[in-house]
């Protein structure tokens, strides 16, 4: 299986308002284990960075006026994602402004829908850890994931982050590795199948059958009745 972990930084919160990705982050992972691709962008959002996107990133637009734009790298961008699973903290969100850059650069809307399916981890967190703070941070902390050189948002550094978070909230998913190997899980199957039709017959050992008679001999004495011993007698 092919997964994306995929983060992004934007000017501001709402997608209708015409806020843009500054910066784009994704991770590739095969079986549950990073290929060491990655795709990271810095992109000048062609509009005014708002202040709380300064404070939590330390970038503003003056930092990415020399940057491509979104519809530069859309297409390398698509074709690194294509038929992947995405996986994204509130995903929701990336989703909608990806889509809406997507739009914008005249590749159509709901691309993305169309493209790949999309896990959100902060779900996942939330059905794990309900009633409990399910941000990345959080995250990190209860999962024992080193997010000490964190002191700003950075998409790649997020989407790292969320690699190991996304690992740890599904670890249980993966003790059967070998399951994704060629013809494992026909080899499976039919080792069920072998288990359900060919029974495994349980015999009684020389002690057990000992003991066995000289339960009923006892029955017999006190109550002449000893079922197991007329049917034994009848027997061929």
């Amino acid at each position: 299986m092919r997964q994306i972990i995929l983060d992004t930084e934007t000017t501001g919160l709402e997608v209708q308002r015409d806020h843009r990705i500054f910066e784009i982050g994704c991770v590739e992972l095969v079986n549950r284990k990073p290929t060491g691709r990655h795709f990271h962008y810095l992109l000048n959002p062609e509009r005014a960075v708002d202040e709380g996107a300064r404070a939590v990133t330390g970038i503003d637009e003056r930092t990415l006026l020399d940057k491509p734009r979104f519809g530069d790298i859309a297409a390398e961008f698509l074709d690194f994602i294509d038929g992947a699973e995405i996986i994204a903290h509130n995903a929701a969100f990336d989703v909608g402004f990806i889509e809406a850059e997507f739009a914008r650069a005249g590749f159509g809307e709901g691309l993305l829908a169309a493209r790949c399916r999309v896990l959100d981890t902060l779900t996942l967190a939330r059905e794990k850890f309900p009633g409990q703070r399910n941000s990345l941070d959080a995250l990190c902390r209860r999962l024992g994931v080193d997010n000490s050189h964190r002191e700003q948002h950075n998409a790649r550094l997020d989407a790292n982050l969320l690699v190991e978070v996304y690992l740890a909230l599904t670890s249980g998913q993966g003790q059967l590795g070998f399951a994704d190997e060629p013809g494992a899980l026909q080899a499976l199957a039919a080792r069920a199948v072998q288990l359900v039709t060919r029974p495994r017959i349980l015999r009684a050992s020389a002690v057990e059958l000992e003991v066995h008679a000289a339960r009923l001999a006892a029955i017999e004495a006190k109550s002449r009745a000893c079922v197991w011993l007329r049917l034994e007698a009848v027997q061929p």
